[in-house]
C-alpha cells in the first residue's frame, strides 16, 4: 500500500512536469529504463567518435580537419555528461563499460556502417546527427532532472554539427560531377539508416508506452521520425540531391511526406551484432580502453595521493 501510493504521488509530480532529481522516490522501472537509455546514449556518442576519427587524417584541408577534430572532441564531452547523469542512478561507469564490452550494453546501430568517402562525413554530421538533434531537442523536456539538464548543452553542440555535415554536403553539391556523385552516394547509403536510429514503430516498441507516460521520451519514435523526415527532405532538394525513396513526396491531406516501408530486417541484424563494423567498432573501444588503463590508474593514484596530503596538512 505503502508503494502504491508512492507510485500515484510520482506519476502526479510526472504529470505536473516537476524533475525526478536522483534522490527522489523512483519505481524500479523507471530507473532501469533510464539505467537503459542514458547509457546507450553515452556509448553512443563515444563510438561514434569511430567512424569520423576515421577521418581525421584524410580531411581534404586543415580548416576541415580542424572542424571535425573539434567535432570528435565535442562527442567525447557528450559522452561524459552522459555518463555521469548515468551514475546518478547508482551505477558506476566501470560497470556501464564492462556491460558494453560484453554486449550487454547497445549503442547506436547507425554507427556500425562504414564511412567510404569524405562524403559520408557530411552525410554523417546532416542527416545522422541531424537526426539526432529532433531526437535530443525532445529529450531536453524528459522528466529525470540529470538527462534533461546534460541534453542542453548537448544539442547546442549538435546544431554545430549538423551545420558542418550540412557545409561539406553544399560544397560537394556544388562542385565536380565527380563530387556531386559522391554526395549522392554518400546520401543513397546513410538515409535509411538515419532514419531508422529513431527505433522501430511505436506499435512494436517494448518500451515506448511506458516511457510516454513516465515522460522520459516526449514524443513517440514515429512522431520524431516524421519530423525529421519533413525538415530534411527541403534541404535535400535545395542541395539538389535525390533521396533513394521512390515512394518519398508530399501528401496533401496530411502535409508530411510519405516514405517506404523500412526494412527493419536490416536494423534488427544490425543491432544483433551483424552489421559491417559492429565487431571493429567494439573491438577498437575494447583495445582502447585496455591501453589506457595505465593512465587511470596513475591519475586515481595521484588524486589519492594528493587527499593524503590534505589531510596531513
Amino acid at each position: 500500500m505503502e508503494d502504491e501510493k508512492k507510485l500515484i504521488q510520482f506519476q502526479q509530480k510526472i504529470d505536473q512536469d516537476i524533475k525526478i532529481e536522483p534522490r527522489d522516490w523512483m519505481p524500479e522501472k523507471y530507473r532501469q529504463t533510464l539505467i537503459r537509455q542514458i547509457s546507450q546514449h553515452a556509448h553512443s556518442e563515444i563510438i561514434g567518435m569511430q567512424p569520423e576519427g576515421n577521418w581525421l587524417t584524410r580531411a581534404p584541408s586543415l580548416r576541415s580537419k580542424k572542424i571535425l577534430m573539434a567535432k570528435i572532441q565535442d562527442e567525447a564531452g557528450h559522452g561524459l555528461y552522459l555518463y555521469c547523469a548515468a551514475e546518478t542512478l547508482g551505477i558506476k561507469r566501470e560497470q556501464f563499460l564492462q556491460w558494453l564490452h560484453e554486449g550487454k550494453a547497445k549503442y547506436s546501430s547507425v554507427f556500425n556502417y562504414p564511412t567510404l568517402t569524405w562524403a559520408d562525413m557530411g552525410a554523417v554530421g546532416w542527416l545522422v546527427d541531424g537526426a539526432a538533434i529532433v531526437n535530443q531537442v525532445s529529450l531536453q523536456g524528459t522528466s529525470y532532472g540529470p538527462y534533461a539538464r546534460a541534453m542542453v548543452k548537448i544539442c547546442m553542440e549538435e546544431s554545430f554539427h549538423q551545420r558542418q555535415g550540412f557545409e561539406i554536403m553544399v560544397q560537394l553539391a556544388n562542385g565536380t560531377k565527380e563530387q556531386k556523385e559522391m554526395a549522392q552516394d554518400a546520401v543513397n547509403r546513410w538515409w535509411w539508416p538515419s532514419i531508422m536510429m529513431f527505433g522501430p514503430h511505436d506499435s512494436e516498441s517494448a518500451h515506448s508506452n511506458q516511457s510516454l507516460k513516465w515522460k522520459i521520451k516526449r514524443e513517440s519514435n514515429d512522431e520524431l521520425r516524421q519530423r525529421f523526415i519533413d525538415k530534411t527532405i527541403e534541404q535535400g532538394h535545395h542541395l539538389g540531391l535525390i533521396f533513394p525513396d521512390p515512394n518519398l513526396k508530399l501528401n496533401p491531406e496530411t502535409n508530411h511526406y510519405d516514405y517506404s516501408p523500412i526494412d527493419w530486417d536490416e536494423f534488427w541484424n544490425v543491432v544483433k551484432g551483424n552489421g559491417a563494423g559492429n565487431r571493429q567498432r567494439l573491438n577498437h573501444h575494447i583495445k582502447a580502453h585496455e591501453d589506457g588503463k595505465w593512465v587511470r590508474e596513475a591519475a586515481i593514484a595521484y588524486a589519492k595521493k594528493s587527499n593524503l596530503k590534505q589531510k596531513s596538512a
